[in-house]
């Protein structure tokens, strides 16, 4: 596996950016709202900028493209996750 971090800059491509709207997720303060949503199950797809939570299931957005190396936090169930890239797929793996 190679450490996208250890690419050079010339050779990384910009992150995208992304405009998050409210999703009608309630879990967390207000402000952090539009971070989160509900997973809709095996037929939702996971956009460039979300990971699954794998303690609790729930989708963790983000305004910027995320990547391999890229730590996310969740705030439902307070877990600090790293996401790592297999076959093809970034999942969210539990640091603590």
């Amino acid at each position: 596996m190679t450490d996208p971090l250890e690419l050079p800059t010339s050779a990384r491509r910009p992150r995208q950016t992304f405009e998050l709207e409210e999703t009608g997720f309630n879990e967390v303060p207000k402000r952090f709202r539009r971070f989160y949503r509900r997973w809709r199950g095996a037929g939702d797809k996971l956009g460039p900028n979300e990971a699954l939570c794998p303690v609790c299931k729930v989708v963790i957005r983000s305004t910027k493209e995320l990547r391999a190396g890229d730590r996310v936090y969740c705030m439902p169930c307070m877990s600090r996750l790293e996401l790592v890239e297999e076959e093809g797929m970034l999942i969210a793996k539990v640091i603590y």
